[in-house]
């Protein structure tokens, strides 16, 4: 299995709206129950995150269109609720291409953080000409 095995559109999607698997995985956990509001213990005690990073990837998701935000007294709910059904459509593709192509689609969100690393190294990287 390879990178190119995934369609283009995959690939883009999780390219360019796709920061790390924790968040891919948060993404598709609300996905199997939409509808249902999710709390964010629960999501924590589901990914095995902190609470703290489940309310980064919620936050994100929630503020790249994927998930809806509630208030529920103190605490913020959150349901799968893509803005638009283009997001809904490249979700599912990614979740097919995430259950078929586990690897592939890994190894290209991390490949990705790895470039991001990399380009953070090379700006502090000394210069023979310096």
């Amino acid at each position: 299995m390879t990178r190119r095995e995934l369609s283009a559109d995959t690939r883009r999607f999780i390219l360019t709206s796709i920061p790390s698997v924790p968040y891919l995985e948060a993404v598709l956990l609300l996905r199997t129950a939409p509808g249902a509001d999710w709390d964010v213990p629960s999501v924590a005690r589901r990914l095995y995150v902190p609470e703290s990073r489940a309310v980064e990837l919620l936050e994100a998701a929630s503020a790249a269109g994927i998930f809806e935000r509630q208030r529920d007294g103190n605490e913020n709910r959150y349901r799968f609720h893509p803005s638009t059904p283009e997001l809904a459509q490249r979700i599912d593709g990614l979740a097919e291409a995430y259950a078929e192509h586990l690897v592939p689609v890994t190894d290209l969100i991390h490949s990705r953080l790895d470039k991001r690393a990399q380009q953070f190294a090379d700006a502090f990287r000394l210069r023979k000409d310096s």
